[in-house]
């Protein structure tokens, strides 16, 4: 499936790109690959295959939000760049 200069320029038209005259030849060569590789993907058998949106069925994969009490405070409030008031002192997020 060759793709001329012409059609090249008028996708590159549609798609909004400036594509320099040195640039063509590498282009087509790529567009070129892109749609072989295409033609290789059309003939997969995936006539029986079943619909898949993900890889498994966990539905809720996260933790439950739950307090824990951290048994030695100090302990991680000596990994913290700044304290204030027995808590991390974090720049303002806005």
């Amino acid at each position: 499936m060759n793709v001329d200069k012409n059609e090249l320029l008028h996708i590159a038209k549609l798609s909004d790109l400036k594509i320099d005259e040195k640039e063509i030849d590498k282009y087509l060569s790529n567009l070129d690959n892109i749609l072989e590789y295409v033609k290789i993907l059309e003939k997969v058998p995936i006539a029986d295959l079943d619909e898949t949106i993900g890889a498994n069925d966990n539905i809720n994969v996260f933790r439950k939000d739950e307090v824990k009490t951290f048994e030695n405070r100090d302990a991680l409030l000596n990994n913290a760049p700044e304290i204030e008031r027995d808590m991390f002192k974090i720049p303002k997020v806005l």
